[in-house]
């Protein structure tokens, strides 16, 4: 396997690079509250990356969200690509590709998951009736993909719904659906259910990759410059083990999440690829976003400090993402059971 980046793939996060460098400041996210930051949002729109993500495929969308967990960027860049964008063009049909997608590619539509499949969730006749608990972006999402409990897809319009809102530790926009014989339309056939989480998990942990990476170089800058007894924290040996085990487990979540990725692009069974990379994700993201905000000592608590925001990005992900064990206990049976048919097919 090769994660080499295309040269495509290159460009396209080099220019996120900039982008959420340049428009997701400290400053502009500590005054934006809670919702998507319209300015960023557009600009990923009219820069054309977000409708980039059908060419340079799933790994090139775990570099570009990569660039987003540095910075913890306020956009519902993941989800509209994972459950809109590549949804509908991997399963969607013919009509549903040139319908939606125009809107997705540009920004004018955002799109959301209620996953994984809610046992609450009903589909009848293309009328759904049931409650998601929580889903992130939800309130500023126009369409959301609903796994039904039987795993169906089914893509709604969100001013079909009803949404009440729904705080978050992550500033992700989140709500509770409330749906009521609400019309939809089907996504996918057999199998499109277990792809898309896939495509999920991968691109969730790609977004930790990113959470992790921007929490250690905080916390690498912090030390450095911060001394205690004329000397910095960084010359003492606890914070370099600290430090040296945070960076092997971001270096594990990126490997794992480029894997599932390539995999997938590959038109390789992934799905045991990606609940690796959930688990890492979920598992020792939690651990570098607790030694990113340890390492900063007193400032680490302080909930205006821009690393608080790498740690409630990086507990909001993990729990997103699964728990450990419940991550675990799937691989496993996974490993066990039979493939699904048509497993690795696109």
């Amino acid at each position: 396997m090769d994660f080499t980046p295309t040269e495509e793939q290159a460009a396209a996060r080099e220019l996120a690079a900039q982008i959420f460098g340049d428009l997701s400041t400290p400053e502009r996210l500590a005054a934006h509250g809670q919702g998507t930051d319209a300015e960023l949002w557009k600009a990923l729109g009219s820069s054309g990356l977000i409708g980039a993500v059908r060419d340079i495929g799933l790994l090139g969308l775990v570099l570009l969200l990569e660039e987003q967990g540095r910075t913890t960027a306020q956009v519902p860049f993941a989800a509209t690509c994972v459950y809109g964008l590549l949804a509908v063009d991997t399963h969607g049909t013919d009509e549903q590709r040139g319908r939606l997608l125009p809107g997705f590619e540009d920004g004018s539509a955002v799109a959301t998951g209620a996953f994984p499949a809610a046992s609450g969730v009903r589909a009848e006749a293309s009328r759904l009736s049931g409650e998601v608990v929580w889903v992130p972006w939800l309130r500023d999402a126009t369409h959301v993909l609903v796994a039904a409990a039987d795993h169906t897809l089914w893509m709604v319009r969100v001013a079909d719904a009803r949404v009440e809102d729904v705080e978050l530790t992550a500033p992700w926009s989140g709500g509770r659906l409330l749906l009521d014989r609400t019309p939809g339309e089907r996504i996918g056939g057999e199998g499109a259910y277990e792809r898309v989480l896939a495509d999920a998990r991968t691109a969730f942990a790609g977004v930790q990759a990113g959470v992790c990476a921007g929490s250690l170089a905080r916390a690498v800058e912090y030390t450095s410059v911060r001394e205690q007894f004329g000397k910095p924290l960084a010359a003492k040996q606890a914070v370099l083990l600290r430090a040296a085990d945070a960076y092997m487990d971001t270096e594990a979540i990126k490997v794992t999440a480029y894997e599932a990725a390539w995999r997938r692009d590959e038109l390789l069974g992934y799905r045991e690829a990606a609940l690796t990379a959930a688990w890492w994700a979920a598992e020792a993201g939690t651990r570098v976003v607790h030694a990113g905000q340890h390492l900063h000592g007193g400032m680490g608590a302080d909930l205006d400090h821009p690393v608080h925001r790498h740690f409630l990005w990086g507990r909001q992900t993990a729990a997103y993402l699964g728990c450990g064990a419940e991550v675990l206990a799937e691989l496993g049976e996974l490993i066990a059971g039979p493939a699904p048919a048509g497993e690795g097919a696109r």
